[in-house]
């Protein structure tokens, strides 16, 4: 009897805590319910990314001597270097050059231990393909400039924490009565209108005094 009693009370207090952990889960969703919308409206908006992000590796032809330090470094032996020796000067001649963007892991290490400084990291992340071989790049592919966020004029960049008002570093704590951290695709393509026309305005009024000027 006794152990009847015992299962009885051990089911009611799994029960109890099983309502416990299942009110504790819908607490957090009602509370991110509540919570005001922080998305950047990607592409229209783009954050910058930091001094020291990884991302394409932008290579220098020229400066590569086919040392293959960078494969040795390498974790997963990523670069391919196509070289071939030369006869007459007895040196290596590099024929090609290339990474694979869909292996790569950016953890730097061709770029810290690079002699020649031919590998840099660039700030560029939008390497998605439809096919995964396109992500092979060449000596022509990885010597091309990077793109950068700032100098696109079909997008706003923001900076890290540069969306939310002054003083404030967690989102969610902006009041009810302050603009959303996050803008609508439609208001941010008038915040570029607006800023287009008082940019023009500007440079009209400056070209206006300086021909009052002479």
């Amino acid at each position: 009897m006794t152990s009847f009693f015992k299962q009885i009370a051990d089911y009611t207090q799994q029960a109890i805590s099983a309502g416990q952990y299942l009110l504790k889960g819908l607490a957090v969703t009602f509370d991110h319910m509540g919570r005001r919308p922080i998305t950047v409206q990607y592409p229209y908006e783009k954050l910058i990314p930091s001094e020291r992000y990884r991302g394409r590796i932008h290579y220098e032809f020229d400066k590569c001597i086919a040392c293959e330090v960078c494969v040795r470094v390498c974790p997963i032996n990523l670069p391919v270097v196509d070289w071939v020796m030369n006869k007459e000067t007895k040196k290596k001649e590099l024929r090609n050059y290339s990474i694979d963007f869909g292996v790569c892991i950016f953890c730097g290490n061709c770029v810290e231990y690079c002699p020649t400084n031919c590998l840099s990291m660039t700030e560029e992340y939008e390497l998605a393909a439809f096919d995964r071989h396109s992500l092979n790049y060449d000596n022509v592919a990885l010597g091309r400039l990077p793109t950068s966020v700032t100098t696109d004029p079909s997008i706003k960049p923001l900076r890290e924490l540069g969306y939310l008002p002054k003083g404030v570093m967690d989102p969610h704590e902006i009041p009810d009565n302050n603009p959303r951290a996050g803008n609508l695709p439609s208001q941010v393509l008038e915040l570029m209108k607006k800023e287009a026309i008082s940019k023009d305005n500007s440079l009209s009024n400056e070209e206006g005094k300086g021909g009052q000027s002479k």
